[in-house]
């Protein structure tokens, strides 16, 4: 996929910082759109269906994490990565945003390079998904596919935030294996994130609810593993 073919949304409500940008995005011949709020990034995302959404935190009518919810329950942008743009830097927005399905979180003032080099690192991983083969994954009545990012657990399709679905990969691909806590964080987050540590209990607590409380075994000091 070519730069030209890739389409961008940036969802901020500082008109000076859509236009640098979008202009250092355009220059790299990015399909660049805008929006300068949460409701009308929603919008605009379910009608340009964007492959990366870069999304402010704190703005009016609607914030950062009620959009970024709302779009990962939207048919056709369950896929589509999406990186927090904040000056807020505190461990539990992060923690909120990561929650909320979020692939990535900049923090604000970032310089234009800087921000090219985090969209190119996103992309890579949304390339190589692309070009990977269909991989299903079947644990006991748990049925995974890795192409389609879908999940099914008893029967029952899931809708997962991609961060959700690949910790459930990760674990479930080898059961009663304990991942240490800095295996998950380079494989699930990669090496160009920094997250706290809290960010993996969040998505655990969040995949026992949906998958079910005795799949996931906490080894204290260590990591997680699935069991059947």
């Amino acid at each position: 996929m070519k730069n030209q073919d890739i389409k961008i949304l940036l969802v901020d409500d500082e008109p000076d910082i859509l236009e640098i940008l979008s202009y250092n995005l355009s220059s790299e011949g990015y399909q660049v759109f805008t929006a300068k709020n949460g409701a009308e990034g929603v919008d605009k995302a379910t009608k340009k269906q964007p492959h990366l959404i870069i999304l402010d935190v704190m703005m009016p009518e609607m914030d950062g994490i009620e959009a970024c919810e709302i779009i990962r329950r939207t048919k056709g942008l369950e896929d589509t990565l999406i990186a927090f743009l904040t000056a807020r830097s505190e461990d539990y927005s992060q923690v909120a945003g990561f929650d909320a399905g979020a692939d990535d979180y900049i923090t604000k003032p970032i310089k234009p390079k800087v921000l090219l080099s985090k969209v190119k690192a996103l992309l890579r991983r949304l390339r190589s998904e692309q070009d990977a083969p269909e991989d299903i994954l079947k644990v006991g009545k748990l049925v995974i596919n890795r192409e389609q990012y879908k999940v099914i657990n008893n029967g029952e399709e899931l809708i997962l935030p991609r961060k959700e679905f690949e910790l459930l990969a990760l674990l479930a691909s080898k059961p009663d294996k304990v991942f240490k806590r800095e295996v998950i964080l380079d494989k699930v987050w990669g090496q160009e994130v920094v997250v706290g540590g809290r960010t993996i209990d969040v998505h655990i607590r969040k995949l026992r609810e949906k998958i079910g409380e005795n799949h996931f075994k906490t080894v204290k000091g260590v990591g997680y593993k699935y069991v059947q």
